[in-house]
């Protein structure tokens, strides 16, 4: 019997082969100054070319989205030219890749931004990291300032960012683009109540606090079309510094607002892959009358909680994200039952060709 992680599937105006996806993972390779995608950046994404869609590591749409060292952009025309070698290699191997437009907020350090402060929501102090790079050129925690809220007329211009982003990616060769609107950064940040104080149009209720990230949705639209934008989401959990444990009844407004915008496809972060609690299949359920468009999974899955949800009818697609890190052709292993290598976590982040482009594939 065939899995169903085996058939194929559409998200919207792309048809995917299969319905194993290579979830977002920052990886920091990219050539710096310019954060620039290289030579090795497309090695690696041609590797995992077999996912039924490839979702890249979070790409900042502009130098203050920045949060994380050698992560790449796509601002500017040199990374376009770089994003577009990747675009080729992937589709060379008839693959398939969406790219993830990102921007941290305040999950950043002010050594990004010339002593600049981050930018959030609001001015509040929290607890978090950003990941810099180190005297001896390696990656290094330090502590996030206080970020300064954006104004209404930088909030402007931000979703102006988000526009030409998906404008470059289309020009990049993107199939898909995913705005990232999980995991504590900047989307997240207007969406929670904990991070979130401001009394004008963008704060307060359910309806403002998500009025920043919907106006992204209909700019990115614009400049392509639904069927070719999603949105990655986390509801509730944990991390960067936002505890949004009341975050489901946003995820379910949202969900609404994009099924109404008839956007691609909605990718469901959950909570318990970064230890918070499982979704239920309640919320699954009330996810799936909410959005009509294709819902795909991704947090600590395994084969059998994919093709279980896959074949209750909760999500369309499962993304993966560590076990792509070590196993670059993780759908043929999955099909063929073969054992998956394991991930080196001290080469997760930043460094070159090791724990990056040298995971053994199958054959």
């Amino acid at each position: 019997m065939t899995s169903p992680l085996f058939k194929p599937v559409s998200l919207g105006s792309v048809d995917l082969a299969h319905r194993v996806v290579m979830a977002p993972l920052t990886r920091m390779r990219a050539t710096p100054p310019g954060d620039v995608p290289n030579d090795l950046m497309v090695e690696y994404y041609r590797q995992r070319a077999g996912a039924g869609l490839i979702v890249s590591e979070g790409t900042q749409i502009s130098p203050i989205g920045k949060g994380y060292m050698d992560t790449p952009g796509i601002y500017s025309a040199e990374q376009v030219e770089g994003w577009r070698t990747v675009t080729d290699a992937v589709h060379a191997e008839g693959g398939r890749i969406a790219a993830q437009l990102w921007h941290v907020g305040r999950v950043s350090h002010e050594s990004f931004h010339d002593g600049g402060l981050p930018v959030s929501a609001s001015a509040l102090p929290y607890r978090n990291r950003a990941t810099i790079k180190g005297p001896d050129s390696k990656p290094l925690r330090a502590d996030c300032p206080t970020p300064r809220a954006l104004s209404t007329d930088e909030i402007a211009a931000t979703v102006e960012d988000y526009r030409r982003a998906t404008v470059n990616a289309r020009e990049a060769g993107f199939d898909l683009v995913e705005i990232h609107g999980a995991h504590g950064y900047l989307l997240h940040q207007f969406m929670s109540e904990v991070s979130n104080v401001r009394t004008d149009q963008y704060g307060g209720t359910q309806e403002n606090r998500a009025r920043f990230a919907l106006e992204v949705v209909d700019a990115v639209v614009e400049a392509w079309e639904p069927g070719r934008i999603g949105i990655r989401l986390s509801p509730q959990g944990s991390f960067n510094g936002l505890d949004d444990d009341a975050g489901l009844p946003m995820g379910l407004y949202l969900a609404a607002e994009l099924d109404r915008r008839d956007v691609a496809f909605l990718h469901l972060s959950e909570p318990d892959w970064a230890g918070g609690p499982a979704l239920t299949d309640e919320f699954r359920t009330d996810l799936r009358r909410a959005f009509g468009g294709a819902i795909v999974g991704a947090g600590n899955y395994t084969v059998e909680k994919a093709e279980r949800l896959l074949e209750a009818g909760l999500i369309d697609a499962a993304a993966f994200g560590r076990a792509y890190i070590a196993n670059p052709d993780l759908a043929e292993r999955f099909r063929a039952g073969a054992a998956l290598n394991e991930p080196v976590g001290a080469t997760f982040y930043g460094g070159g060709a090791v724990g990056y482009t040298d995971y053994p594939s199958l054959d």
